[in-house]
């Protein structure tokens, strides 16, 4: 057998690579999460937990904050402004019918009942009134409110100051 330079270099590759003292390590596989690895696992529970209950709290503020933008747009709708403006109106000339009619002068008001006192009932609250002088001696209308549940409400409006009455 005839040796060649080609056997040659293969065989000084090879004593080569023999001569070399060769190192290696173990292989280890291990796994990075710590769902499977048991590393870690409580913490990385909680995060998980705490991502998704933040993301719900997120989802339901959101869903609140859109129904009450959707309230206030309804409530401040040109025809809801106008009903809230008419009763108010309403309500202001009843008032004033009212305490025209209790308290008034009757070469003034058509309608007088020219009384002291009386009572009326309106919406299940009991309303009396009388016309009393009170503890700085001032003549004043004593209205005293009585609401369903029993509160008592005492309201004593002064004769004579501003338009109210006529002393």
């Amino acid at each position: 057998m005839k040796i060649t330079s080609t056997h040659l270099g293969i065989a000084i590759i090879i004593l080569f690579f023999a001569s070399q003292t060769l190192l290696a390590d173990e292989l280890k596989f291990k796994f990075k999460s710590p769902s499977f690895s048991g590393q870690g696992t409580g913490a990385h529970y909680l995060t998980i937990e705490n991502q998704e209950k933040s993301r719900r709290d997120k989802i339901k503020d959101d869903i609140e904050s859109a129904l009450k933008a959707a309230d206030r747009e309804n409530e401040n709708s040109t025809i809801n402004k106008f009903i809230r403006n008419l009763e108010s109106r309403i309500y202001s000339q009843i008032s004033k019918g009212l305490v025209d009619s209790m308290f008034c002068d009757p070469s003034v008001v058509i309608s007088c009942t020219n009384s002291d006192a009386g009572a009326f009932e309106i919406e299940g609250n009991s309303v009396t009134y009388q016309r009393v002088f009170n503890e700085d001696g001032l003549e004043v209308i004593r209205l005293t409110i009585v609401d369903p549940e029993g509160t008592i409400t005492v309201i004593e409006i002064p004769i004579g100051i501003g338009s109210i009455g006529g002393g």
